[in-house]
């Protein structure tokens, strides 16, 4: 474990960003964790997991502290199903492929998000009609303060739609270490319907769908539509989906009566952001190197040197567009830094 400073953060965020870290240290190990927390004070830290799913807007006057921390391990099993426990630091879509390779059902629709596992319960990440809360059976978290470690139970985490107790009373005050997975072994609840994966599947002639199949359809869907990280700067899906109320739908109806929507509840619908950036004209879309992707207009991107603030001001006039065109308020998932 070795203190660095004045290290660009351009290799840790998958928006491809050049700031600095006043600080910045990596840790593999609990232990390590707590050594520099013990000498750092908690307002003078910034946790950094896989970068994915944050805009870095100016240079971090904190110690970063990369978080490293591998290894999975099965803690239960039945011939039902499996309690699968994965290090904070494991590469997200590694670890999903781990469990398909050993018949783990339950995570397959959650294949090639970006980031690492001990960022994913933060976010509740998501995506084709599934969440992480739908398999989440506890994670284990170090509390900055006290240096002890705590498990939170799925109750107590909170999970709503792109959110949890980490991104709200619990901001700040602790790091998740490892997260537990309640995974099926057979008998697998397969989520087909949503977006164009039952289409996949039928083109490629597969009548009796597996895990396998599934998580195929969704990384070869995601790859049509989502540029790679490594190749063009972005952090996935931008915007939330709006929900909206049944009321504020019908009136968009009559305007827009294509607009694709979800049932939410029985008072309720989500609308695709994406659908709205697209009909608003922004698809493609690029002021420098600030852009909207020219596939799905969900993602914003980084064509080369763009800076924080020149994404975060496309952000803010497609936010505005969108208010104007359809009155409807859409809010990043990203968060802000």
């Amino acid at each position: 474990m070795k203190m660095q400073s004045d290290i660009s953060l351009k290799p840790y965020n998958t928006f491809g960003i050049d700031v600095k870290a006043r600080n910045f240290v990596e840790v593999t190990s609990v232990e390590e964790l707590r050594e520099v927390l013990k000498n750092t004070y908690a307002s003078e830290l910034f946790i950094l997991g896989g970068g994915s799913n944050m805009l870095l807007t100016k240079d971090v006057q904190k110690t970063v502290v990369y978080i490293n921390l591998k290894g999975i391990e099965i803690l239960e099993e039945n011939k039902n199903d499996v309690l699968v426990k994965a290090m904070a630091g494991e590469n997200w879509h590694e670890f999903v492929l781990y469990c398909i390779d050993h018949s783990f059902g339950g995570l397959e629709n959650l294949s090639l998000i970006p980031g690492k596992v001990g960022t994913a319960p933060i976010q509740n990440i998501g995506a084709y009609g599934v969440e992480l809360k739908d398999s989440f059976e506890s994670c284990t978290a170090l509390d900055i303060q006290t240096l002890q470690l705590k498990t939170f139970t799925k109750e107590e985490c909170h999970f709503g739609y792109r959110d949890s107790i980490f991104k709200n009373e619990a901001k700040g005050k602790y790091i998740i270490t490892s997260v537990s997975f309640r995974l099926s072994k057979n008998n697998h609840k397969l989520n087909t319907t949503y977006g164009s994966i039952d289409q996949f599947l039928e083109d490629k002639g597969v009548k009796t769908p597996t895990i396998a199949n599934v998580s195929e359809a969704v990384i070869s869907i995601r790859q049509s539509k989502l540029p790679n990280p490594k190749e063009l700067g972005n952090s996935g899906s931008f915007f939330k989906n709006p929900v909206v109320s049944k009321e504020v739908l019908q009136k968009l109806q009559q305007q827009y009566p294509e607009i694709p929507f979800y049932e939410v509840d029985g008072q309720q619908v989500k609308i695709p952001a994406g659908w709205l950036i697209d009909h608003a004209g922004l698809k493609g879309y690029r002021e420098g190197d600030a852009g909207v992707h020219t596939r799905q207009a969900l993602v914003l991107v980084n064509y080369g040197n763009a800076t924080g603030l020149d994404i975060l001001q496309l952000a803010e006039k497609i936010q505005q567009k969108i208010l104007d065109m359809f009155g409807i308020e859409i809010s990043p998932e990203v968060n802000i830094i």
